[in-house]
């Protein structure tokens, strides 16, 4: 049994499938990664992308917000960053003696927080309030962040000069773990055949944006930011039967009880799950989960949960668990 997803099939919703048409029109290859982010906009859920550089995690970012027309920012870390570069900070105006609120990146729809291992743990640390609870607090003052809200972190597993290992609290806040790997041949002479010959660095100070000279094609974005909200709201009303409850439940428990996880799937994990399976059937076209929605997003919502023994592979784990919980049958919706 493999635990990994039939991704490439066509989504039953119509919404969907132009989402993902425009994605493809902006990137190259690797469908499955887009389907997966767009499942996580729709559960409100953020995504690490753990990859070397170069493979495209900030190309896939910007095309997302390309085509939901979602407020985007990007905070590059450092070691330097300050939690105030993230959240925002009170800017005292000597013209009135007050102090007014300057929102940082974090108040977008879509925040990419590219290297994020890069960040001092302090600074890591600003992101949990927002990604938690969808609020910051600063001076004593909270502040509530506009929905949709979701954070795309990056972060290149080879570096360990000047890195810091994201905590477990940390990590169980992102709703998947995701790869994007490197090209098919086929797409990677595609991605050739699309560089740009040249640039004029005293003139344009960087390469040509891909994704910006792409967007222009497009004639409007293929969704706003109502009508993602319009998914989520059905998302959540997506219905799960009470034994599709049970099987989940079976399936943490699993994954706490084997001997080789010294640390197993947290109830905030099932919950995730749950919002991430509810979305997959909405993408599907279905009103109503299946055990195919729960155990094909078995690897993306577990593998950053899971922490193995030395010498054993969460994917491997993943699989076993799954092998090991019988599968509901037969009518699963009532």
């Amino acid at each position: 049994m493999n635990s990994r997803s039939d991704y490439g099939l066509d989504p039953g919703d119509a919404r969907v499938r132009r989402i993902l048409d425009a994605l493809e029109s902006l990137t190259v290859g690797k469908r499955e990664v887009s389907e997966l982010l767009v499942c996580a906009m729709i559960a409100g859920g953020h995504v690490l992308i753990e990859d070397i550089p170069g493979i495209g995690k900030t190309l896939v970012a910007k095309a997302l917000a390309a085509v939901t027309d979602l407020k985007y920012a990007r905070v590059q870390c450092t070691t330097d960053l300050l939690p105030s570069d993230i959240v925002g900070t009170s800017i005292f105006h000597p013209q009135d003696g007050e102090f007014r609120f300057r929102p940082g990146p974090i108040f977008a729809n879509l925040v990419l927080v590219d290297e994020i291992n890069r960040a001092s743990p302090r600074s890591q640390s600003a992101l949990l309030e927002a990604m938690e609870e969808r609020q910051v607090t600063v001076d004593g003052q909270t502040h509530t962040l506009e929905e949709p809200f979701i954070v795309l972190a990056t972060e290149n597993p080879l570096d360990a000069d000047d890195a810091f290992p994201l905590p477990t609290s940390q990590l169980d806040r992102f709703l998947f773990r995701l790869s994007i790997g490197y090209p098919e041949p086929e797409d990677e002479v595609e991605i050739l055949r699309q560089a740009p010959a040249g640039s004029k660095p005293e003139a344009r100070g960087q390469e040509p944006d891909r994704v910006s000279e792409r967007v222009s094609s497009l004639s409007q974005p293929v969704i706003d930011r109502d009508g993602l909200l319009a998914l989520q709201a059905e998302s959540s009303r997506i219905h799960v039967s009470d034994r599709l409850l049970h099987y989940l439940a079976e399936v943490l428990r699993a994954t706490r009880n084997d001997a080789r996880v010294a640390l197993g799937a947290s109830p905030r994990a099932g919950a995730l799950w749950m919002r991430a399976a509810r979305a997959r059937a909405l993408m599907r076209g279905r009103s109503y989960v299946i055990p195919d929605d729960i155990r094909e997003l078995a690897v993306p919502v577990l593998v950053h949960r899971l922490r193995a023994k030395a010498g054993v592979e969460p994917e491997t784990i993943i699989d076993d668990v799954l092998d090991s919980v019988p599968v509901p049958r037969g009518e699963v919706v009532r």
